[in-house]
């Protein structure tokens, strides 16, 4: 399935004619099918409290056992002690999640409210279709984050305080790499749904822009050939994501929209290829090492801004 020189770009959008009709049913329909699948559970019931996480471990659960029979690149199997690791940190990430968001209802709320009264800017489109709604709530929070995201990758200071660089650290991706933070970056990473859901008063729509992501952020980082075709215009893909995480320094600062690609093209940083190799550097640093990243840069990594690359780093 894979290409063999390991200097040779893996194009995980693209079909080399070898594979089965399961795969070639995966390649065109897992991404638009969890998408609509999770969209018309959300219509159902949008104020429901469970299908969040319904969702989130049906996804990851399905895409893992895609990625052990299909793999893109088997070179990126997991070993159990890694996939271990992930869950565990997975788990961490979620825990930190909820309280980040906890804490910043209990600040931002009234603050935001008021601000958005005395700007007379309450005129989110309530009476709008609800699914209309969930994308604009999807695309406001993914422009606010290309912007965050990209001052992660452009400033040492933010990318260090933000403990981005631990999320880049690992050599093998697999959709349980899309909950693999640093749990400082979960005060990050969770704002820009907030802020504009909160600063808005959006309301429910808010809940199926999240679910959106939930099922965006688990597709990119699955290991898995998956088209880009269509629907790679406004949604991140695989391949667009993997780039990303790059161990070449100009082609991970590219294609920052974790979720949606389509900011990325409007302001230039939208770049299709496939990738060689991923992570920091031409190591994995150990758990240690990635926790430490705020404080201190593992040797050897050559993606971090502000660094030289191809030196001997010590943060």
């Amino acid at each position: 399935m894979m290409q063999t020189r390991e200097d040779t770009p893996v194009l995980v959008h693209q079909l080399d004619g070898r594979e089965s009709p399961v795969e070639r049913l995966v390649f065109w329909a897992l991404q638009p099918v969890l998408l609509g699948v999770v969209m018309v559970a959300f219509l159902a019931d949008p104020a429901s409290v469970w299908l969040s996480t319904v969702t989130l471990v049906s996804v990851q659960l399905l895409i893992g056992r895609l990625e052990y029979r299909f793999p893109a690149r088997p070179d990126w199997r997991q070993p159990p002690r890694l996939k271990l690791e992930l869950i565990v940190i997975a788990v961490v990430t979620l825990v930190v999640a909820e309280s980040a968001v906890k804490l910043y209802e209990g600040l931002l709320t009234d603050r935001l409210s008021s601000l958005r009264t005395s700007l007379r800017l309450d005129i989110w489109p309530h009476h709008w279709p609800l699914l209309i709604q969930v994308l604009l709530v999807f695309s406001a929070s993914e422009f606010i984050w290309y912007w965050m995201h990209r001052a992660e990758h452009r400033w040492p200071l933010v990318w260090r305080a933000s403990g981005h660089g631990a999320h880049h650290a690992f050599k093998k991706l697999n959709a349980i790499n899309s909950g693999a933070n640093h749990p400082i970056e979960l005060f990050w990473v969770v704002l820009p749904a907030l802020l504009v859901s909160l600063f808005f008063g959006v309301g429910v729509a808010a809940n199926g822009a999240l679910l959106l992501t939930v099922v965006q952020v688990a597709v990119v980082h699955g290991n898995l050939r998956l088209n880009a075709r269509g629907i790679g215009w406004f949604f991140t893909t695989n391949a667009w994501h993997f780039r990303h995480h790059s161990a070449d320094l100009a082609e991970s600062n590219t294609n920052f929209g974790c979720a949606a690609i389509i900011w990325d093209r409007v302001f230039g940083t939208f770049v299709d290829s496939g990738v060689v190799d991923t992570g920091i550097g031409p190591r994995e640093p150990t758990l240690l090492e990635k926790l430490l990243m705020p404080i201190r840069e593992p040797r050897g990594s050559v993606i971090a801004p502000g660094l030289v690359q191809g030196a001997d780093r010590r943060g």
